[in-house]
């Protein structure tokens, strides 16, 4: 089976105190907002600590236009991308000349040529690369990129699949938006970049070893305005229910019980649950469901801690401290979730 050979996270120079979020939340939104008193308490209720952004802060408070937070998405998308590749490369042992295939994951921003072309040309990756840009999978973007690295790799023995995700979702941030849903995301979404490095069979398994073994996908009927962006003319207007965690608290036991079951297995088998995080109702609601004893998903709140809500770089990151940290002999679990409404699972088999 194809396995995974290393992942590299980009730390940002521009992390930010929650609290200092805050408080310049509450000055750019109390003149024509009026519940902002209301609602700012939910940047406490977050549980998280730090934010990491792309910009400094004060970058946020100026009036810029939908064109100019693009136009910074696709220059600071591709150096930062072109930062983990470069370090993703050495940690798999590899030259970047062996790269097969390159999947580009992001859901906040807009290039074209895709921000894969831009990166094979900026350094100088093999002409005749597979090129695959996923766009507009949100927060489920790093669990379905991860299976489909698993397909390509699968398709061709040799692959060296090269995976990066890039969400910047603070340059999405309207000012002018006065929703409760732009004042709720404001407390949550951040910046992150993640490379991985995924082979196929040909390659040496490395004695730690995190394998594939299957993958799922589902699109819940009838759930569109659950998660999303609605497009206008200043930018991306961030569509965020307050109905996520009840909906996961209704259909996650059911659907990971029966994907397992495909595989001959039960919830008690996973040793690693590797999560998006969403928010703290929404680790709340994964708990609630799933009754695993112990902190399951204690690398999962340690990276929405330490970094807010990255969209689908988050779960990569949960990943990454997985293999630097430890894991468990066993099977492992990818999950996350996101706009149609959506799952996306990956099933590991990770040993020591």
């Amino acid at each position: 089976m194809p396995f995974i050979s290393a992942v590299a996270k980009i730390d940002l120079p521009d992390k930010v105190i929650q609290q200092e979020v805050k408080e310049q939340a509450r000055a750019m939104f109390s003149v024509d907002f009026p519940q902002v008193d209301r609602l700012i308490q939910a940047f406490d209720n977050t549980g998280i600590a730090t934010r990491n952004f792309v910009k400094p802060l004060s970058y946020y408070t100026e009036t810029t236009t939908f064109k100019q937070r693009n136009d910074e998405y696709i220059r600071l998308a591709l150096q930062y991308s072109v930062d983990a590749i470069n370090s993703v490369v050495v940690k798999a042992g590899i030259d970047k000349s062996d790269i097969t295939d390159i999947l580009f994951v992001s859901t906040t921003g807009l290039a074209t040529p895709s921000m894969d072309a831009l990166i094979i040309n900026q350094l100088q990756l093999n002409p005749h690369i597979n090129r695959t840009p996923v766009w507009g999978l949100g927060c489920a973007g790093g669990v379905a990129g991860m299976a489909k690295a698993n397909m390509a790799a699968k398709a061709n023995p040799n692959a060296v699949v090269l995976l990066v995700a890039v969400e910047l979702c603070s340059l999405t941030l309207i000012k002018s938006d006065y929703s409760k849903s732009n004042f709720i995301g404001s407390s949550l979404f951040s910046d992150g970049v993640v490379a991985c490095i995924v082979k196929g069979d040909n390659h040496t398994l490395p004695a730690k070893q995190i394998t594939f073994e299957a993958t799922s996908s589902k699109l819940y009927y009838d759930s569109l305005e659950v998660m999303g962006w609605q497009f206008q003319e200043d930018g991306f207007k961030v569509v965020f229910s307050k109905d996520i965690p009840t909906f996961i608290n209704t259909n996650i036991s059911a659907d990971i019980n029966e994907f397992l079951n495909r595989q001959g297995l039960e919830l008690s088998d996973i040793k690693n649950f590797i999560f998006h995080p969403g928010g703290k109702k929404v680790l709340d609601a994964y708990v609630d469901a799933l009754q695993v004893q112990g902190d399951f998903l204690k690398y999962t709140r340690e990276v929405m801690t330490d970094n807010g809500n990255m969209s689908s770089v988050t779960v990569l990151y949960v990943l990454e401290k997985f293999m630097t940290r430890g894991y468990a002999d066993g099977y492992g679990l990818m999950l996350a979730m996101g706009p149609g409404f959506s799952s996306e699972m990956v099933l590991l088999k990770m040993k020591n």
